[in-house]
Parts: structure tokens; C-alpha cells; sequence
């Protein structure tokens, strides 16, 4: 069965966030690390240098902060993104 799916992402490329969500968008990186983490771990995946699916190893399953730079920017761009998508919904972000 052949698919024609065809991603559609909302655009938010015009959206420009304050510069004091910033601390937030590393929060909400380091958060959606430790989720996926979490269902790792819960699914019997563990620590291994090469990922590896058959024995379910993977490099990635380390702390937030011990990740490279590019796994780092894998999750800021999701938070990033979010934030966007929520912005341009029309939904304020406060901090109380």
C-alpha cells in the first residue's frame, strides 16, 4: 500500500518569542529529554556507545547536560517550536 502523506506543519517561522523565554526553552529541552529517557528505560532500552536497536542500546541515554550539543539542539528546537505553535494559536506564556 503505497502513502502520500504529506507533513503540514503549522508555519511559525514569523513568530519571535521574548528573550526571557529563553530559560524556559532549555527547561522544556531538558524536559522532553528526560520523557523520552523515561519511555526508553520503561520500553528495556540502556545506556550503550553505539545505538545498537536489536539489543536496544542507545548513546543518548545519559543526562541532559551530558548530551551533545547537536541532542541538546534536537530537543531546544522542539521546545523552541512548541512555544511558536503556541504563540501563534494565539495563547499568552506568564510566568506568575
Amino acid at each position: 500500500m503505497e502513502k502520500n502523506y504529506v507533513p503540514q506543519p503549522i508555519d511559525t517561522s514569523s513568530i519571535q518569542l521574548p528573550q526571557e523565554l529563553d530559560g524556559l526553552i532549555e527547561q522544556i529541552a531538558k524536559n522532553v529529554h528526560e520523557v523520552w529517557a523515561q519511555s526508553r528505560f520503561n520500553e528495556g532500552w540502556r545506556y550503550g556507545e553505539e545505538r545498537n536497536d536489536a539489543l536496544k542500546h542507545h548513546p543518548c541515554l545519559i543526562p541532559y547536560e551530558e548530551l551533545p550539543e547537536v541532542e541538546k539542539d534536537y530537543d531546544r528546537n522542539t521546545a523552541l517550536g512548541t512555544l511558536r505553535l503556541i504563540s501563534k494559536l494565539g495563547f499568552k506564556i506568564v510566568k506568575e
